[in-house]
């Protein structure tokens, strides 16, 4: 199993890849989801935002962006900020 920390590094990765296109959101989302030891390891409320965000960059992704009520690319910005905190969070 991997440790809280690889999984953050992990999803921090990714997160890259799927800004450039070569990810699925939902293989992302579903990555970010299995992140178990990540999420033991942090306050539920990171869960919560999490899953909030993750649930709308996959609806987001059922729209073209002119469509979409959210932008997919505030969605990333926001992800990105919440591995920042989880980061930091978890020390280091």
């Amino acid at each position: 199993m991997s440790t809280p920390q690889q999984q953050l590094t992990t999803l921090a990765q990714s997160l890259d890849t799927l800004r450039g296109g070569q990810v699925r959101i939902a293989d992302w989302s579903a990555q970010a989801r299995q992140a178990s030891a990540l999420l033991e390891a942090l306050p539920p409320r990171y869960t919560e935002v999490l899953l909030g965000l993750l649930d709308r960059l996959e609806s987001s992704a059922l729209f073209s962006e002119e469509s979409c009520s959210f932008s997919q690319t505030g969605l990333l910005d926001n992800l990105a900020l919440w591995l920042d905190k989880a980061r930091i969070q978890l020390g280091g």
